[in-house]
C-alpha cells in the first residue's frame, strides 16, 4: 500500500490495493482509517454488491430508516442523486442520522456520475475540532448532552411530497422520536474525545438555557467551519471513500447547481454514543 495524506487535519489516499481482492489487508485499512479518519481509493468501480461486501469488512451494513419503513430487511446502497430539479440539500456540517439512538460507525461512498464542475465533498476532523478548543471550553462542553431530532430531515424529505412520502414522514416522526446524545463523545475504539455536532439534527443543549444553547450551537457551527480542520476531495467516477462517522463531520459542496451528480452510500451499524471523562475505549468499560 502507498498512503498519501490529503490534508493536515485528516484524510489519506490509499493506492496499490483492490477493494474486491480478498487478499487485501483490511485490518491495515481499518488501522489507517482510525488514524486518518477518512480514506480515499481511486477508480475502484465497485458494483452495489461489492460496495456492500467492502462495507461488511468493517461491521454490519445498515438498513436505512427510510428503506426499513418501505419494507427492506437487507442492506442496499442509498443512491443520492442531484439534478436541476432535485438540488443538493447536504451542504451543512453533519454526521449521518444522529436522530437515531445508534448512529452508524462508518460510511462508504462510491461515485457513479460526476458533474462537469464542482461536486466535491469536504470532511472535518471532529477529533481535532475538540482538541483545538481552549481548556475552559473543553471543560464546559464535556459532560453536556444535546437533543437531536429528524424534523429537518423530514422537511427535506417532503419537498417532493406524495402520499407515500407523507406516510413515511409520519412513520419517521413516530418511530424515531428525539434522542439525547453527548455533546462530546468518546471514540469507542481509540478513546479520544470527539466533538459530536450535527447541523440540522442537533436541536439544543439540554443543560443550558435556550439562549445559552443557541449561542454555543452557533459557536460550534462556526468552529467546525475552520479550514484547518478540513480535507476536501474532488471526485472521479469510480472513486471510493470510507470515513469514520464517529470522529468526522462532512458536507457535500453545493457548487454544481444545474448539473447531475450521482453517488451511492452504505452505512455500517454503530454503537450508542457515550462520554467517558477518562477516555476509555468501549472494550475497557465493558
Amino acid at each position: 500500500m502507498k498512503v498519501t495524506r490529503v490534508a493536515g487535519a485528516l484524510g489519506a489516499v490509499v493506492e496499490g490495493v483492490a477493494l474486491t481482492d480478498p487478499s487485501t489487508d483490511f485490518d491495515e485499512i481499518r488501522r489507517l482509517l482510525l488514524k486518518h479518519e477518512v480514506l480515499f481509493f481511486r477508480e475502484q468501480d465497485l458494483t452495489p454488491e461489492q460496495q456492500i461486501e467492502f462495507g461488511r469488512r468493517f461491521g454490519e451494513p445498515s438498513v436505512s430508516p427510510v428503506a426499513r419503513l418501505l419494507g427492506a430487511t437487507e442492506p442496499t446502497p442509498t443512491v443520492i442523486v442531484d439534478t436541476p430539479e432535485n438540488p443538493n440539500l447536504a451542504d451543512v456540517w453533519h454526521t449521518d442520522v444522529t436522530w437515531t439512538a445508534v448512529p452508524p460507525n462508518f460510511a462508504v461512498l462510491c461515485m457513479e456520475l460526476i458533474p462537469e464542475f464542482g461536486g466535491d465533498t469536504v470532511w472535518v476532523s471532529a477529533t481535532k475540532a475538540f482538541e483545538s478548543l481552549s481548556a475552559p471550553m473543553k471543560e464546559l462542553l464535556s459532560g453536556l448532552t444535546a437533543t437531536h431530532d429528524n424534523s429537518e430531515f423530514v422537511a427535506s424529505f417532503l419537498k417532493k411530497a406524495d402520499e407515500t412520502r407523507r406516510k413515511i414522514a409520519d412513520a419517521l416522526r413516530e418511530q424515531y422520536p428525539p434522542v439525547v446524545h453527548p455533546v462530546v463523545r468518546t471514540h469507542p475504539e481509540t478513546g479520544r474525545q470527539v466533538l459530536f455536532y450535527s447541523d440540522g439534527a442537533m436541536r439544543r443543549i439540554n443543560e443550558l438555557t435556550a439562549a445559552e444553547s443557541r449561542a454555543i450551537v452557533d459557536f460550534l457551527d462556526r468552529h467546525v467551519a475552520d479550514p484547518s480542520l478540513h480535507c476536501r476531495w474532488s471526485w472521479s467516477e469510480g472513486d471510493v471513500a470510507i470515513w469514520d462517522e464517529r470522529s468526522t463531520l462532512h458536507r457535500a459542496a453545493a457548487d454544481h447547481v444545474g448539473q447531475h451528480r450521482r453517488i451511492r452510500r452504505v452505512e455500517i451499524d454503530g454503537d450508542r454514543p457515550y462520554y467517558d471523562p477518562a477516555g476509555r475505549p468501549l472494550a475497557q468499560i465493558g
